[in-house]
């Protein structure tokens, strides 16, 4: 399974998203800290899931990152998130 699949499933698992989009951005960041040669270091996330209702930005992408801790072990770099509530 490669870093997006990872990414994918278990943001999926752990927030049931209405909308989930994760996109690996990794070529742009060529020359940059942290790129690997074949991507999977630096990925933008939308994400759309009831979990974040009343939590403010920094609660939301801290309970993300603390899901995705393995990942950041693992070689992944930098994710950019866009975090949305159900809520109006």
């Amino acid at each position: 399974m490669n870093m997006r699949e990872r990414i994918l499933s278990k943001l999926q698992a752990a927030f049931d998203p209405v909308t989930l989009d994760v996109v690996d951005d990794s070529e742009a960041h060529r020359g940059h800290g942290g790129y690997r040669e074949g991507g999977n270091t630096h990925f933008n996330v939308l994400i759309k899931a009831d979990a974040f209702n009343g939590l403010s930005r920094v609660a939301q992408q801290r309970l993300i990152n603390k899901e995705l801790a393995q990942e950041f072990e693992d070689g992944l770099h930098a994710l950019a998130l866009v975090v949305q509530t159900t809520i109006d």
